[in-house]
């Protein structure tokens, strides 16, 4: 699953556009897709589903170097519709991406991230006194989960209207796999309790 983000004010039907040239140079006549312009934000975005299992039998694999690429070239078909672009980093997200907030907590156990280690510190000291402290930002992260939410189910029952019940099936199970919300402070406080909660003698 892809979604590609433009900022507020880029014209909705130049996106779908490009998005359309996109998926035509990359899946067409090997993997199957259904696309869904969204224009209900403030920023228009696209929807992709793509089918895992191409027509030739071979999975589709989304590396890190692949999304660099798709990102580069995504950026070429917008300017070629006459919308300015780079390859930003959020240009194109795919579902499957490494967790960075993962990465960062072990780094700092490592001791490679002083400024991790003091925020894993904070938070250890929060939870080990009167619990971890309500963040502002939660609300933001909350009401954006909606809208994604709200979006892919739109998606899903589209594809199913339009006969597509297994890509239609694919997007449901996608939205049932989505991580819990929670901000870096939660991440790093689910982490702990996860770290005491499998190492219990490590605690004492």
């Amino acid at each position: 699953n892809l979604v590609f983000s433009m900022p507020k004010g880029t014209p909705p039907e130049r996106l779908h556009k490009a998005v359309r040239k996109f998926a035509v140079e990359k899946f067409g006549l090997q993997h199957r897709y259904a696309m869904a312009l969204h224009t209900d934000q403030a920023h228009p975005h696209v929807h992709i589903v793509v089918k895992a299992i191409s027509e030739q039998g071979e999975r589709l694999n989304i590396r890190r170097a692949t999304l660099r690429e798709w990102r580069r070239d995504f950026a070429r078909y917008l300017r070629e519709y006459g919308v300015e672009a780079n390859a930003t980093e959020r240009a194109v997200r795919g579902s499957h991406h490494q967790n960075r907030k993962g990465g960062i907590f072990w780094a700092a156990r490592r001791g490679e991230s002083t400024f991790m280690r003091e925020r894993v510190e904070s938070v250890a000291r929060e939870l080990a006194g009167d619990g971890l402290r309500a963040e502002r930002g939660k609300a933001r992260l909350l009401q954006t989960r909606r809208e994604v939410e709200n979006g892919w189910l739109a998606f899903a029952g589209m594809l199913r209207r339009d006969g597509m019940h297994e890509i239609g099936d694919d997007v449901r199970r996608h939205l049932e796999r989505m991580s819990t919300v929670r901000t870096d402070r939660e991440e790093i406080a689910h982490r702990l309790h996860a770290r005491v909660r499998d190492n219990p003698a490590r605690t004492r």
